[in-house]
Formats: structure tokens, sequence, C-alpha cells
């Protein structure tokens, strides 16, 4: 860090270079800024040096008499005392970025993947780093005042790697030059364990000894980014009154207020925000997304992915044959949308390629590979060799992933370590097998690499019934918000595939371990089922039994679990609730009811031209779904709801309709819209020689439908004879249909 001058800041010092005379014209000058800057006057004409210096400091904030002072010189052309506040300012930006080079060195880069990920993330974020550069630039047409730039991102999808390599390319000169002069770091872990602050000390607290220039930094707002990470983690609620903020950058606030204020621009007007943050229905996030506010999603994408594989196999036919793997299930592509779980994926299949392995048909599930992973991480990356000692340290890692799942514990301190039975030295393997990481956001603990590496121990846990452990971090009152663990579904999906004996075979063979709960998870499994087809209200959806089937994949299993189903209900929102359904619909021989919801697959997304291929194959996976709407003899009744259709996907469901082998008795529509306004599907439904039952509602009726469904009511071809409408539509209906010259009953059919 550059050396500081002990007068830098002595006020007194650049006072007493003022001849007499010239402390008259600096008096008279001050005057005149503190009415220009809006300040508090108080007589000063009267005033000794020594009273001016002790006076300015306990009457206004540090930035305003130094850039007041600043103004004066260069009016008065005292050049020397210039250039010593230019000095002073140049090595206090110079040591701002000392103090983050300290903050930023990348904890990762001590790690296996850590280098990796590094210069992966460099290489491929140029167009991130590009948004940043202009949304900063205030001569560019993509910037706006007080912006604030949003980087949203799933869980471990790369914000705060993304984050470091900016700031390290600022740093480096090689970004925001001339453009950002100081950055002000603060993260979500570091703002919940506060309740008061003035800005001045939430600036400092990098800084050795809290010791931050803070006039400098203030003095130019323009030139200051402020970097917020984890918006949606913050404890607090950050609906905070305009008449409570606060100007002052002294004055110490509740942190809501400092917050917001900051955020609002009452504090440091002018200055620049790079906020991260997971996508949340929170409204922490909405209440400052302005309009004018740019906001980038980090992912990765198929091209990203296939550097990225291309990076680690080193071999574009490995890397090829990597990638076809994960294109062909949706569940592992979904995986690998995510670098940590990619880099997982990628170490896995490379290890079964290198044992010269069938990869294809050992690494099908995310079981799979997160059995095959701790397998070879605990068995032989770390060069342990007694099986006994393997196995110890799998069950207490179980014990730490369940006792920190069931108590929303996900940084674990050294003594919950210690608790479950482990050794600095078992710590020293598990770090070196990137199991257990030191945390990023919480300093001396540890935390899983991945939520999903925990998810995955815990479901080995309820098998091996390892004892509840209650581990001391897990009884403290207050959870951040990223913490509070409460959806057990991906636990209880990798339990169903560990019931599968291929998956367990990895584990079992490796560790020379039977998980001895597994015949009776079975057991209990199916006679639940059975239970639920008695009671099927208890069962309100079956999107999370669906995804644990498709993970098991045993197919004698599968058929006992939905054997008894005569009723499901899906709601599928992406390509992977679909293929997961189908996989799972298509052993259901007694389906009698199928409830059926299709969200933002289709919503706004009719093609130009021709479809997309990401567009096709959505609608392929469409066709297949609704071909069961013809090919299942056992289903009647078939419920669309909250469904929004563009046209070729409300073609593709009017042809399964139309189907000559469709047997459905019963067609119920609630709250659908459709891109045809229901022509294509009304004039399919007249071809249906087996549907007697319509009901339509709470949908929007145009009086061109009405028009059309009396005329598809009275085709010969039509059975339906039992036609249902909400009320509201059947009085929307008449008062259009009273606009007809010669209005009509809709069919003789209907009495």
């Amino acid at each position: 860090m550059a050396e500081s001058d002990s007068t830098d800041f002595d006020l007194l010092w650049y006072l007493e270079n003022l001849s007499d005379k010239e402390f008259q014209s600096f008096k008279k000058y001050l005057a005149r800024k503190i009415l220009d800057f809006k300040l508090p006057q108080f007589p000063l004409i009267q005033m000794t040096k020594e009273e001016l210096a002790n006076v300015l400091p306990i009457s206004y904030e540090g930035q305003y008499i130094w850039n007041m002072l600043f103004s004066i010189f260069s009016m008065m052309r005292k050049e020397d005392l210039c250039r010593k506040i230019i000095g002073r300012r140049n090595r206090n930006q110079e040591a701002c970025k000392a103090v983050m080079r300290r903050k930023f060195m990348l904890q990762w880069e001590s790690h296996t993947f850590g280098k990796f990920h590094y210069k992966f993330f460099r290489d491929v974020s140029s167009d991130v780093f590009y948004i940043l550069q202009l949304a900063y630039d205030s001569t560019s047409c993509y910037s706006a005042n007080n912006l604030n730039v949003f980087l949203m991102g799933e869980r471990a999808s790369g914000k705060t790697m993304v984050i470091n390599l900016a700031v390290l390319r600022w740093i480096k000169g090689e970004m925001w030059q001339n453009m950002i002069s100081y950055v002000v770091h603060l993260t979500s872990h570091e703002i919940n364990q506060m309740t008061n602050s003035s800005l001045a000390e939430l600036i400092a607290k990098d800084w050795p000894d809290g010791q931050a220039p803070i006039a400098d930094i203030l003095s130019d707002p323009k030139k200051l980014l402020v970097i917020l990470e984890d918006l949606d983690n913050i404890r607090f609620e950050l609906n905070v009154n305009e008449s409570a903020l606060c100007s002052n950058s002294t004055q110490k606030v509740p942190i809501p207020v400092l917050l917001v204020s900051l955020l609002k621009r009452k504090m440091a007007p002018g200055c620049w925000f790079l906020i991260s943050s997971r996508p949340t229905r929170g409204n922490n996030v909405k209440t400052f997304l302005k309009e004018v506010d740019c906001c980038t999603t980090l992912q990765l994408s198929n091209e990203k992915r296939e550097i990225y594989f291309n990076s680690f196999f080193k071999d574009r036919q490995r890397a090829s044959a990597a990638l076809q793997l994960v294109h062909e299930d949706e569940i592992l592509v979904g995986l690998c949308r995510v670098a940590i779980l990619c880099w997982i994926t990628c170490t896995v299949l490379k290890r079964q390629m290198d044992k010269g392995r069938d990869f294809q048909l050992c690494c099908q599930t995310p079981t799979d590979l997160h059995a095959h992973f701790l397998a070879d991480a605990l068995t032989s990356e770390a060069g342990l060799t007694a099986n006994q000692y393997h196995l110890g340290l799998l069950k207490r890692l179980c014990l730490l992933a369940a006792g920190g799942l069931f108590l929303s514990t996900l940084n674990f301190s050294g003594e919950d370590l210690r608790c479950v039975g482990f050794t600095e030295a078992d710590v020293s393997v598990l770090q070196a097998a990137n199991i257990l990481l030191p945390s990023s956001t919480h300093k001396d603990r540890y935390k899983f690499i991945h939520l999903n590496v925990q998810e995955f121990c815990t479901a080995i846990a309820f098998l091996m019934a390892v004892p509840n452990y209650l581990i001391p971090s897990g009884s403290r009152e207050y959870k951040e918000k990223r913490e509070q663990y409460s959806d057990f579904n991906q636990v209880f999906t990798f339990i169903f595939g560990l019931l599968n004996a291929n998956r367990r075979r990895i584990l079992e063979t490796s560790f020379g371990y039977q998980l001895p709960m597994v015949d009776s998870f079975k057991w209990y499994s199916v006679g639940y089922m059975k239970h639920l087809d008695r009671d099927p209200e208890k069962l309100t959806h079956h999107m999370p039994l669906f995804y644990c089937l498709y993970e098991n994949r045993e197919e004698e299993f599968v058929k006992k679990i939905v054997d008894a189903l005569m009723e499901v209900t899906v709601y599928l929102q992406s390509d992977k609730d679909m293929m997961v359904s189908l996989y799972c619909l298509d052993y259901c021989c007694h389906l009698r009811t199928l409830k059926l919801s299709v969200q933002r697959i289709f919503q706004n997304k009719e093609p130009l031209i021709r479809p997309t291929a990401s567009q096709m194959k959505s609608l392929v996976y469409w066709r297949e779904i609704c071909s069961l709407f013809y090919t299942m003899e056992s289903l009647q009744e078939l419920h669309i709801f909250d469904n929004d259709l563009n046209g070729i996907s409300e073609r593709i469901l009017s042809k399964a309709l139309e189907h000559s082998s469709c047997k459905l008795r019963t067609l119920k529509l609630s709250y659908v819209s459709t891109a045809s306004g229901f022509e294509d599907l009304l004039k399919a439904l007249a071809r249906n020689r087996s549907l007697t039952y319509l009901s339509i509602n709470c949908t929007s009726i145009s009086l061109n439908m009405f028009s059309l469904l009396h005329d598809i009511l009275d085709e010969p071809t039509c059975q339906i004879s039992h036609l249902r409408w909400s009320f509201a539509l059947v009085a929307q209906a008449r008062v259009q249909w009273h606009g007809l010259s010669s209005p009509q009953p809709l069919t003789s059919r209907f009495k």
C-alpha cells in the first residue's frame, strides 16, 4: 500500500501555507463556496487559522471540506497545494486497489477446480465484462444516472467469480479506467451481522485499522462503485419510508435506512451499484430494479458448456462424447448449467473413461454421478487404503450433511466438524478431495462443494440409518435466508436413485458396506402409494414423485409405485418436466384422469419464421405428451388448466384430441389461453367421436368463439351432450349473443 504523508489530511498545515493576505482571501472564497454547496453557514471572517481548522471538521463532512479547499486553492492558483491534494487522492486510489486485492484473493485458486474455473470464467465472461464496462461509462448510451447493474444467477452460477474477476481487471487497469476510482464491497453476510452503522464505518470496515480516506472516497461519487453481493440474502426488509432516509455519511442509522439511503442515492449521489442476487420472489430486488437499470443473467449456455467440456478434457473426441451423454437427458442438462456441478460431471466422466468403463451406462443420472464422485474422491484421489477408514469418513460426512439440512446449516464451524468426529487430518482429506471447502461467505467455516453433494450425503444417511445429531451451529437462533432449508425433494430424489441396485452398488462396492434401510424404504413406498389410492387428496400433484421415479428407473419398482394411480396432476414448466412426466405416465396402466398444466414453455414464444432448436425440442416433448391422449386406453378424463399455448402447440393438442383412437369422454378447460382463440381446438372436438362432456371455466370467450361453438355442436360427428360454462362466461356470452340480429339457442341437444 502506498505510504501516506502525515500532513495529507492536516487542515491546519494547508492553512498555514497561506500568507495572512491569502488567508483572508481564502475565507471570502470559503464563504461563497459554502453557499454554492448549500451548506449551513457560520461566521468565519474573524477566525484564526487554528480556529477554522478546528471548526470545519465538526461542521461539515470531509468530502465537502476537501472539495471546497481544492476548488479555492485552484482559484487562488496555489498549485503546490492542489498538487498535494491530487497526489494524496492518487495514493488513496492505489491504496483502495491494494485493499480490494487483499479482499478479493480468490479462495478457489487453492483447489483443483478453482484455478480451472478462474481461467474458464475469465475466458467466457467477456460479454458480461463488456456490459459492465459500458454500463458505468457515463458517455455510453447504455449508461444512465444512478444506474444499478443486477447480476442474476442461481446457486453457484459464478456471480462471485465474475465480480472478483471484474474487480481484479479494474485493479490491473484493464477495466473502468478513468471511470471508477474507488470500490466499496459489501456482502449480505457482513450486512446481516450489523444493526446500526454509518456509511463511513461501512466503507472503512475493509481498511487496515478501519482507517479509510472517507473524504477522498466520497469526494466524487460518480467515480465510486458500490458492490452489493447477494441482495436476496439480506435479512432486512428494505421498505423504508422516504422521510427516514439519511444523507450524512457520518451518522449512525439502522442498516435498512443506510442501505436504502445509498440505493436511492440520498447518500453518495451519483454513485454506481453492482448488485448480485439469485432469482427470487422477494421484494428487495423488485424495489430497486428500475426501468433504466441493467440486468444480466449468468448461466452456462450450450455454447459455454461446450467450451467448458473442451477445456476440461483437452480432447475434442472425449469432450464430444461426454457432451452427447449430457444433452440426451434434460436432468443432466439442468445439472450442467452450474459450473461446479459441471466440474463434478466432467471429473466423474473423465475417471470412467480413464478406467476404460462404459461411462454412458454407468453415469446416467445425478445419483450415478454423485456416487462415483464420492467413491472416487474418498477411496482413490485422497490416497487412502483402509476400507474401514473410508467408511468411517463417509458416515461422519453423512452425519454432518443430514444434521446440517435438518437444522438449516450449510456453513459448518470447526466445532461442528469435531462434534461429528472429524479430526484435522480428516478435514484435510476432505479438502483435498474437494468435498468440504472453506466457505466463501463465512469466515473460518466450511461448506460442501455444492448443496447437491450435501443433499446426496443426506440421502445416504437416511439409508444408513445414522442417528439424528444436533450439530452446535444448528442451535443458532438466527439463520440467514440462504441457509434456511425446508425443501427435501432433492434428498428424496437421491434416496429413490439409491434404491436402484446398480446405482447403489457404486457405493456399496467402494466402501464394502450394504445400506441397511433400502428394503424397508422400498416396502414403505409401495405401501404408502396403496394408501394414497384410498385417499388421493393427500397427493395433490405428482411431479416430485415422478422425479423420484425417474431417478430410480428400476422398471418393476416404478410399476409397483404407479400401479395404484388412477388420477394424476402434473405441472409442466420446462422440457425437463415433460421428459420426466412422459417416463412415468407410460407406466400408469390404470390412469383414468389426467390433470395437466403447461406454463411458460410456450407462452409468448410464437416462432417468427420457424422454430429454433430449443423450441423444436419442447414441441417434440409436447407432441409425445399429447399422444398419450389416444394411446392410453384407460384414460377417460382430461383436465387442462393454467395453460398458455402458442399456435403450434395448440395444433399439436388439437390433432391429438381429434385422433381416431382418442377415447376421452370428458374434457375440462380452465384458465386456458390459445393463439387461435380456441378455433383449432373446438374444431378438433367436433371430430372426436367419444367426447361427451365439455367444461369451459374462467376462459376468455369472444363472440366469434360462441358462434363457432354453436356451429360445432351441431356437427353430426360431435358427440358432446353435456356442456358446462362458468357463470361469468355465460353472462358475458349472453350479452354478446343478444347483440346478434337473430339469436338462436346453442343446439337442440341442450335443454
